[in-house]
């Protein structure tokens, strides 16, 4: 079925003649539905701790020899966030005739990149905004945001886009993530290690913003910033597949790969030399005067994390001792299934030797801290108790594509859900000798997702490997918190940039 070329494409990428046969082969049987137990609830797998004890575990745990690093995925383009606006652009009427449309106009002084419009504006007509607008010439404007020959909004990263005013002048997310990392993310030595997944054409146009930008707050919070950043591996591209699960072939013959979606990350994720790893999205970020409830449950986050941590590491160290009491197994028990979240109904038929290499296997892996918010309608992933491929019962985040919504019961839990995940998560990634884990040896390969797509007029298949929070961390301890509705502010159009939070 490979031809010498197509071998040829394949290792320039990385990528071996078995991989492509697994996700050909994923293309013809599909992925399973996951088996659920319930949706995860304040009480039933999320907790609402108190906060005091966490918050000064975690700042005692600042002040040790750990590496933190803030890890910001950052590649994604802003095209999706402008959608509205390229319709109006490409569509019949040359005046705003939608609600959206209609917003964006009426507020259109209130957006952190006016002045930069504006003067875009003045380059490309020689009038100016009012002026436009006030003859009628709305797609004008919309074309000197969106274009190439305007401010290119449309086709730049959403981390460099100026999102929130201050009297100093506008921040993009890249400054709105950096201000963050000085205000959480900071260890004893004062150093700030910020890292963002980027793609290869806007690398440079990030690193030119870090080369103009980070002195500032560097003085601003008299800390230091160790700043840096990485791609997507093409060895992470999947192959596209044809409607009879055979390789799609551009018209030159050649095989044709997709980036494999954010669960490609885990590799970039996998290469950080760090203890702890804070995520969070890009556009998920508020002004100044707002931070101080983002930073309070990123604290308790990280000090709900280390304490677990701390107690997994001793029961390991006790357990690797072999001197411990029977008592002190049925504690440890405990800790996994009511702490960690991870059950097993036959526990009690484990011989004594196969219970502790069982207690072994589960507390020796990376850990993560998720917030969840409640459930306001927002699209995202939810929080499920879910049955794992050793007959465990742990926390899963799911995505509705995971789950039978032909089931009635599993669309029940789905949409009856109480809290949805944001992208909110602090991660412990080395082991209780200080050794990083492989965390590529913890994603679940089952746990991918086929979508539809068309190429010159071709259908075809496309193949999403695990998601990074979902798939991607299956098989590590997971522990969900509750944290503030306030906490999650994304930017997904433009026109969310008018909310209050944001302005």
């Amino acid at each position: 079925m490979l031809t010498p070329q197509d071998k040829e494409q394949l290792a320039k990428k990385g990528i071996s003649e078995a991989q492509i046969a697994d996700q050909l082969a994923s293309f013809e049987k599909g992925f399973p539905y996951l088996k659920l137990e319930a949706a995860a609830s304040i009480g039933k797998g999320i907790i609402a701790p108190e906060q005091a004890d966490y918050l000064a575990a975690w700042e005692a745990y600042k002040k040790g020899d750990a590496t933190i690093v803030k890890f910001v995925p950052a590649s994604g383009a802003a095209s999706r966030m402008f959608k509205n606006l390229f319709e109006f652009l490409g569509g019949a009427s040359d005046v705003p005739a939608t609600d959206f449309e209609k917003k964006f106009f009426d507020n259109i002084t209130r957006f952190a990149f006016y002045d930069d419009l504006n003067a875009a504006c003045l380059k490309n007509t020689g009038k100016d905004i009012k002026a436009l607008v006030d003859e009628g010439a709305y797609k004008s404007v919309v074309a000197a945001l969106l274009e190439s020959a305007g401010l290119n909004y449309g086709q730049l990263p959403k981390g460099l886009l100026k999102f929130h005013n201050y009297t100093d002048g506008p921040r993009t997310p890249l400054e709105e993530h950096l201000v963050e990392g000085a205000l959480y993310a900071s260890g004893k030595t004062g150093q700030v290690n910020v890292h963002f997944t980027v793609s290869p054409e806007h690398r440079a146009l990030f690193e030119a913003l870090v080369a103009e930008k980070a002195a500032k707050y560097a003085a601003k919070y008299d800390i230091s910033y160790n700043i840096s950043f990485s791609e997507q591996k093409p060895s992470t591209d999947t192959v596209a597949a044809d409607m009879e699960n055979k390789p799609f072939r551009n018209e030159d013959g050649s095989l044709l790969f997709r980036p494999g979606g954010h669960g490609a990350l885990i590799e970039n994720l996998n290469d950080l030399d760090a203890d702890i790893v804070f995520i969070k999205n890009i556009d998920n970020v508020v002004p100044d005067r707002l931070k101080d409830e983002t930073v309070t449950y990123k604290n308790l986050l990280a000090g709900v994390l280390v304490t677990l941590q701390k107690q997994a590491f001793d029961y390991l160290r006790m357990l690797d001792s072999g001197k411990y009491t029977q008592e002190q197994v049925e504690e440890i028990i405990r800790f996994v299934q009511q702490q960690l979240l991870c059950r097993k109904a036959d526990i009690k038929e484990l011989e004594d030797a196969d219970l502790v290499l069982y207690l072994k296997r589960k507390l020796n892996r990376p850990m993560r801290v998720c917030g969840m918010v409640k459930n306001v309608g927002e699209p995202g992933g939810g929080p499920f108790l879910a049955y794992n491929q050793d007959g465990t019962v742990s926390l899963q985040i799911l995505e509705s594509s995971q789950i039978d919504m032909n089931d009635p019961e599993k669309k029940a839990m789905f949409e009856q859900g109480t809290h949805f995940n944001p992208v909110d998560l602090v991660c412990a990634v080395k082991n209780y000798k200080g050794e990083k884990f492989d965390l590529t040896r913890y994603v679940d390969k089952a746990t991918g997702f086929i979508s539809y797509k068309s190429k010159s007029g071709r259908e075809l298949k496309a193949l999403e490997l695990p998601g990074l929070w979902n798939g991607a961390m299956s098989d590590w301890n997971t522990i969900f918190v509750e944290v503030s509705l306030g906490t999650f502010n994304p930017v997904k159009t433009v026109n969310d940039l008018l909310r209050e939070q944001h302005q």
